[in-house]
């Protein structure tokens, strides 16, 4: 019949193929791991692109990141989060998506809770996660407290991994696929708002280890952008700021207007 001709064509030609990649040392895949938790897998490649991906949305004149909002509980981090998002789809047509921390640890990262093993593991997740999302055609907009400078730095280095896993550039060079944005407010004003009542049960000693109670928080030293949020601007002068910055950065393209 035709389909077991076409099968046995398909198997002849795939054959073939194979025969030759093997001669030519080539493979769909790269080398298997032989360290780690993660043994005997390898790298496979993609068929389409990230420059393919983008052709598919109305407008492609855009850079694929991931937007890393930190900050102390009650810094804004979730509000300039979704504010950046919703601004990027609706008046730009850039695809976006905000990763909320509390809303990950609904799923994705349940199993953990708040020692510095988990808090590090979370952001390791996170980081990998987003870097998926913006491989696929995404800005990505993070909104976690991220405490700790070690764990944004590592996530920044996940940005920057070529496909075999190695390091691509330098992160310090690198502005166009992770930005880390500081949403800069004092522990007063954050302590001050106080939305979800979080500071007050901290200090009445139910929550243990709290960020800036009883857990330190890391400022940026080079935070690729700060974001006054401490009652100094308003949530629309905040998300202006933002958004000139990824036009200066060439994230948002200058010549797209906004619609």
């Amino acid at each position: 019949s035709i389909v077991f001709i076409f099968q046995d064509t398909l198997l002849n030609s795939m054959a073939s193929t194979d025969n030759e990649n093997a001669s030519k040392s080539k493979r769909p895949h790269g080398e298997l791991t032989t360290s780690g938790h993660s043994t005997n897998v390898a790298w496979h490649d993609q068929s389409v692109s990230a420059a393919s991906r983008l052709q598919c949305f109305s407008n492609p004149h855009f850079r694929p990141c991931v937007l890393w909002f930190t900050g102390l509980s009650g810094s804004g981090k979730s509000t300039l989060a979704n504010a950046t998002s919703s601004a990027l789809v609706d008046s730009y047509k850039i695809p976006s998506y905000v990763l909320d921390g509390d809303n990950v640890r609904h799923g994705l990262c349940s199993d953990l809770g708040f020692s510095p093993v988990d808090r590090t593991e979370n952001i390791r997740r996170i980081g990998e996660v987003a870097a998926l999302m913006s491989d696929a055609g995404s800005v990505v907009c993070t909104a976690f407290v991220s405490p700790y400078r070690k764990d944004r730095e590592d996530v920044r280095s996940i940005m920057c991994r070529k496909k075999n896993g190695e390091r691509d550039i330098s992160p310090s060079q690198d502005d166009k696929k992770f930005v880390e944005i500081y949403c800069d407010a004092d522990l007063a004003s954050c302590e001050g708002r106080d939305t979800k009542g979080l500071y007050k049960m901290a200090r009445a000693g139910k929550i243990k280890d709290f960020t800036g109670i009883g857990s330190p928080y890391e400022e940026p030293e080079e935070p690729d952008l700060v974001v006054k949020t401490g009652g100094e601007r308003s949530v629309e002068e905040c998300l202006q700021y933002i958004l000139d910055y990824l036009k200066e950065k060439g994230i948002i393209d200058k010549r797209v207007k906004n619609k």
